[in-house]
């Protein structure tokens, strides 16, 4: 029986240890593989923290020992990238990328390092909207390459995020000015593609035109979809030429979130409260064929939504925690669990997490019956979402990085 329960917590301890790469992680929709984490998260739980300078909304990003994250100056003068150890919390590399004489406004609910980096083997690539794209060498933390000829007028700062696939690091760039969306090599740089976004905005504000997304790779009968949310509408490409499949129009400015598919449908919310399902096997404008449900309702404007075992689960900017049918929208329950959302959720050994900007951690248990498993705090408040590796959680506040482990 011992020898059994070894074996056992080897192979469990092998299976939680996968990387972190971008955005909501590997599946990019914050669903946690194999991980053992505790209930409630709190001080005791702590493995060790590690103060961070500067003001940086993005997210960590994992890849086996090294947590990497960005962050800036409050006034935006300087962007720097910071390499953490896993194991201890050591800072590895600390390194200023980019100065700034007069940056752009950003608005104080953003931050000028927003954008969640993306990690592979040997290779991290970074994103300050318009100012930098550049990657690094993930031992030396050396340029490998870096862009600084994609402009846009971010406006109230830049907040999306890339992703890699096949070979190609995808960017959106949803300005007031501008509005486009790049496909770079992600060995040189270079320009694959680019596609202006083919969108009627019906209005010359380019205030409303802006939108701070990140895309997700879906398959569809056995093809590929890039579906990238924009202001207004979202669209999918090709992510191999960036020729548009179909466009759903569902109103709304500043999209955040990263969109997530199942049952058939993909759920994409956008910055004002608001929220489609839809039928990615169309072509064209599928606006009046292709939307199964829409809400309005408690819907996150900030934070990504969250699938689990048939159920759709969110927690909106005001503090509404609710649980949804995914085919049919219909609301099985909704708590006002009090504070503000930015971070999205994460579903991990079979509970949901939930992290508030004023600090406060709620755990789930999943099911069409609401169930508070623990309520506990934590550092300052987080605006970015967490990373799990192995049996590691990794947490972003505002002003420091915590490794939780059980």
């Amino acid at each position: 029986m011992f020898l059994f329960s070894v074996v056992f917590a080897l192979i469990s301890a092998v299976q939680a240890e996968t990387n972190w790469p971008e955005f909501r992680g590997p599946h990019g929709n914050g669903h946690v593989d194999g991980a053992s984490l505790p209930i409630a998260i709190d001080p005791s739980v702590v493995r060790w923290e590690t103060p961070i300078h500067g003001k940086g909304w993005s997210s960590p990003v994992v890849w086996g020992d090294q947590i990497w994250l960005t962050t800036a100056t409050e006034d935006g003068k300087q962007m720097s990238v910071i390499c953490v150890d896993r194991p201890t919390g050591r800072i590895l590399h600390d390194v200023v990328l980019q100065e700034n004489e007069e940056p752009a406004f950003c608005h104080p609910m953003n931050s000028y390092a927003s954008p969640t980096p993306a990690i592979e083997e040997g290779r991290i690539y970074i994103h300050f909207g318009s100012y930098l794209t550049v990657c690094l060498d993930t031992t030396s933390a050396e340029v490998i390459w870096q862009r600084r000829d994609l402009e846009c007028d971010h406006y109230r700062g830049p907040a999306s995020s890339p992703i890699l696939y096949d070979g190609k690091l995808y960017v959106a760039y949803d300005g007031f000015d501008v509005q486009y969306v790049v496909a770079l090599d992600k060995n040189t740089g270079e320009t694959v593609w680019k596609r202006d976004r083919e969108i009627d905005y019906g209005t010359d504000n380019g205030d409303l035109k802006k939108a701070y997304c990140t895309s997700q790779i879906i398959d569809v009968g056995g093809e590929k979809q890039l579906v990238y949310p924009s202001a207004v509408a979202s669209i999918a490409y090709d992510p191999q030429t960036g020729e548009t499949l179909w466009t759903v129009y569902h109103d709304g400015m500043n999209a955040s979130a990263r969109p997530i598919d199942g049952h058939g449908l993909v759920f994409i919310t956008n910055g004002m409260g608001a929220m489609v399902a839809v039928r990615p096997d169309g072509s064209g404008d599928v606006t009046g064929s292709h939307i199964e449900w829409s809400a309005e309702r408690s819907v996150a404007k900030k934070s990504s939504l969250l699938l689990v075992d048939g159920l759709l689960y969110m927690n909106s900017d005001d503090g509404v925690v609710s649980c949804r049918d995914p085919e049919t929208g219909e609301i099985f329950w909704q708590k006002r669990a009090g504070g503000e959302y930015a971070a999205s959720p994460i579903y991990a050994d079979g509970r949901i997490y939930l992290f508030s900007v004023e600090s406060d951690i709620l755990t789930l248990e999943p099911g069409k019956k609401f169930n508070l498993l623990a309520e506990t705090k934590l550092g300052d408040g987080f605006m970015a979402s967490p990373a799990v590796v192995g049996n590691d959680l990794i947490l972003r506040s505002k002003s420091k990085l915590y490794c939780v482990r059980k």
